[in-house]
């Protein structure tokens, strides 16, 4: 299916200038073969150091589908199945009901159906750096309350991969970190992706993950060495676009070999990660760019279809890095999207264009000439479509907080205002906050994520944390009140933003008073 080059590089341009990217990496394969590269930028931002190749990338949550592979490779190889209850490998393994640890299934880990909230559980795992263990992340499941019934509907979640990883390792019977390179990026050739700890200076080109700030980007590089994560399942690794375009290449041919000659993953495995385990919500979105008429989650892929033909794909999004893998297995055609920067509508408008600059022409009738190239600027296109849903959205919330006048204007709580509610406060997952005087004022601080650190601030009557490093969307809202009968004073919070990502999953802490401030 050849389609001109021309048409990605200008969507590629155009969506450089629109949101002045510090550094992108873009690839297509097209039968199989790799159609073309376009990067652009830099590794960091002022560094001179050219986007490359094999610059690496953290490709985040797009890591599922590896995951989920090397648990595939486990089941083909008999070392496990798909419907094995989860505590036949991890013995001590909970969720926070009895019936749902009993009746948690490999293959659930996987589907987003545990009745979790979304994210929930997330702020164990980021902000980075932070001090929790993996055992730490799995120990604290068992205290996190569903919000709905289990395998009654989706909702994302990072922290049942982990889970996931550890089953893993408990069936191959090495580290998680060792599976993965053994099980899929030596087979697949996948050279310069890297897991658990390594060393930045022997792994060449490594690109730096950016955040806005004062109208700029700023980097934010990596120490000497990358740390094992613990969130390593979920989203811990990072790739070169050489190796995710073979990455692509590897689920677009079934038979693909692995190391041995022999058919890497069998039919049967890869008909299980496309098959559609969960129903996700289609939204009108979708219905409108699209004309999808499904949408589902398989193992570690999502699954939808795109004028007619199917599309299986994934994002990644961490710490300033976004990333996007889209196949059209129907076609033939996969492409990659790495972006080193804080850039989530970049990714969407521009995954957006390239599907459509194929899919369109595919879709075409036979009496009909598919355009050579996409509409004047896709980018831009898509662009002002999610301008004007913001501006609808915007118009909305104006008309319902009308008779609720202006936001009386933020300012600093007083230890003297907070004197009841001053103390060391913990919650049975997240551990240990402290909420104390210091310079007339007052501030919270957890002890194992240091980032979530800030001051508290009056809103009306309402406190709230403004944490220090963190953008305006994760300010949290914080709720006192007394224990019964006399009992410890209790703190939940909950996002200022109600649409502030579901990471900050503060809904989900219940904290209690265990001691003064020191």
């Amino acid at each position: 299916m050849a389609r001109p080059a021309s048409a990605v590089r200008a969507a590629v341009d155009d969506a450089v200038e629109r949101y002045r990217l510090p550094g992108i990496a873009v690839g297509v394969v097209v039968d199989g073969q790799v159609q073309q590269v376009e990067l652009r930028g830099e590794t960091a931002s002022g560094s001179g150091d050219a986007i490359a190749r094999d610059t690496l990338f953290k490709i985040a949550s797009n890591t599922k589908a590896m995951t989920a592979a090397l648990l595939a490779r486990q089941v083909d190889a008999g070392l496990l199945a798909w419907d094995d209850p989860v505590v036949k490998h991890l013995p001590g393994f909970r969720m926070h009901e009895d019936w749902v640890t009993r009746e948690m299934q490999v293959r659930d880990l996987l589907v987003h159906n545990s009745g979790l909230g979304p994210g929930a559980g997330d702020l164990m795992l980021w902000p980075e750096p932070n001090a929790f263990t993996r055992d730490e992340v799995i120990a604290g499941l068992a205290h996190l309350k569903p919000r709905w019934s289990f395998r009654s509907r989706y909702a994302y979640d990072n922290t049942l991969y982990i889970v996931a990883g550890e089953v893993a390792a408990a069936a191959g019977g090495a580290p998680f970190d060792v599976l993965l390179r053994r099980e899929v990026f030596e087979p697949l050739g996948l050279d310069s992706c890297r897991i658990g700890e390594w060393r930045v200076a022997e792994a060449g080109s490594v690109a730096a993950p950016h955040a806005r700030r004062d109208g700029g980007w700023v980097a934010r590089p990596d120490g000497e060495v990358v740390a094992d994560m613990p969130m390593a399942a979920a989203g811990g690794v990072r790739c070169g676009l050489d190796d995710m375009l073979r990455w692509v290449q590897a689920w677009l041919d079934p038979e693909t070999p692995g190391s041995d000659g022999a058919p890497w993953l069998s039919q049967t495995q890869r008909e299980a990660a496309w098959t559609a385990h969960m129903p996700m919500p289609l939204s009108q979105r979708m219905r409108d760019w699209n004309r999808s008429h499904y949408y589902a989650y398989g193992h570690g892929w999502r699954l939808t279809d795109v004028d007619g033909t199917a599309k299986v794909s994934h994002t990644g999004t961490l710490s300033g890095m976004y990333s996007a893998v889209t196949l059209l297995p129907e076609l033939g055609v996969g492409f990659v999207i790495l972006i080193n920067g804080n850039a989530g509508e970049a990714r969407t408008v521009l995954e957006q264009a390239l599907s459509r600059h194929f899919t369109a022409g595919a879709s075409a009738g036979a009496g009909e000439q598919a355009p050579e190239a996409p509409r004047p600027s896709l980018v831009d296109h898509y662009a002002g479509l999610l301008a004007m849903e913001r501006s609808m959205a915007a118009a909305e919330a104006t008309t319902s907080d009308a008779s609720a006048g202006t936001d009386p204007a933020r300012r600093p709580a007083t230890a003297g205002g907070m004197a009841t509610w001053l103390g060391r406060y913990r919650d049975p997952w997240f551990g240990e906050v402290t909420v104390c005087a210091v310079d007339g004022g007052v501030r919270f601080a957890s002890l194992k994520s240091p980032r979530l650190s800030g001051a508290v601030l009056l809103e009306g009557e309402r406190l709230l944390v403004d944490f220090d490093t963190l953008g305006a969307d994760a300010d949290a809202w914080m709720e006192f009140s007394r224990g019964v009968e006399g009992g410890s004073a209790r703190l939940v919070m909950a996002k200022v933003d109600p649409e502030a990502d579901f990471s900050y999953d503060y809904e989900d802490l219940a904290f209690e008073r265990v001691g003064d401030c020191s």
